[in-house]
């Protein structure tokens, strides 16, 4: 050992030194990797973004020195960057005699949770089939409050994602606003009559752009990615994956657009929520942009 370290010009001290200053970092990235694969067990396609922010509890209590890109770089070493893998099919037939109500969502910026509802259908493949996921997400925190997976694309799919979410909102004499796309779904009368009992306001898109219906659009393409909502092999496994992803989502997962909030914080406050990502002043929010207060914050 001495003539080794002679030969490289080192003391056994700071070759011992070294030696512990690599164990050291080993430990200290498989302790990562490891509450990185816990993290992953629960939200397997969370970005690393997202993925930083949720670990900052565990890296103080570890007192650990990982900023976003080094913690990048590890995943990238270790193959442990999230794929996103896109594919699409048609959900929304506007083609039907019901009648389709004007977009009054265009330009609303929800101060609280309960302003503005947004709501969607997507597939999910099951076997050599599809089933459909109803979803229903508050504007305001991202709040998924109510849905429902089913066999078909009937309204009655759609109709019990909305009680659901009529149901936690409770007795209410705020307005509200309810967006979505005109499918058939949404403008049948079951669907409609229920949300006139309950004095909701009906607001839909003004033509096929998903852009106006942003949000919903966004919110479905986090699930199948981050939490790989896609292919099972019956309807109960989908079931049960998709309840456990809507749960791990509201409660777990942050977003940038709250200040790394997840949606079950975020619903119980008011007023401006601080951005983290956009680079920015006037922000998309389907075809709304925000004012200026709504300003990058980090």
């Amino acid at each position: 050992m001495e003539q080794l370290c002679k030969l490289f010009g080192l003391t056994r001290q700071a070759w011992y030194a070294a030696a512990r200053r690599q164990e050291k970092k080993c430990f200290h990235q498989d302790l990562i990797l490891q509450e990185v694969k816990r993290i992953r067990s629960k939200i397997p396609g969370i970005g690393t973004a997202k993925l930083h922010e949720v670990m900052q509890g565990f890296i103080r209590a570890h007192q650990l020195k990982l900023g976003r890109d080094k913690l990048h770089k590890l995943l990238k070493n270790n193959s442990l960057l999230s794929n996103k893998k896109r594919k699409r099919i048609k959900t929304t037939d506007s083609d039907h005699c019901y009648y389709k109500y004007p977009n009054r969502a265009k330009n609303l910026v929800p101060s609280c949770a309960n302003i503005l509802w947004v709501s969607d259908l997507t597939y999910i493949s099951v076997g050599s089939n599809f089933v459909y996921l109803s979803v229903i997400m508050d504007a305001y925190s991202r709040k998924i409050v109510g849905w429902h997976l089913d066999k078909t694309m009937e309204a009655q799919g759609s109709v019990r994602a909305l009680d659901m979410a009529l149901l936690s909102r409770g007795k209410s004499d705020k307005p509200l606003i309810h967006h979505s796309d005109r499918g058939v779904q949404y403008c049948s009368w079951k669907y409609v009559d229920r949300l006139r009992d309950h004095g909701v306001t009906i607001s839909m898109t003004q033509s096929g752009d998903p852009n106006e219906n942003a949000m919903a659009e966004r919110l479905f393409r986090t699930l199948k990615g981050d939490f790989e909502i896609r292919g099972f092999v019956s309807f109960s496994s989908a079931y049960e994956a998709v309840e456990k992803a809507i749960n791990n989502y509201n409660a777990m997962r942050p977003h940038a657009s709250l200040g790394y909030l997840t949606p079950h914080q975020a619903h119980y406050r008011t007023g401006p929520l601080p951005l983290k990502w956009y680079p920015y002043k006037k922000i998309r929010f389907g075809n709304v942009h925000y004012p200026d207060h709504y300003q990058k914050t980090g």
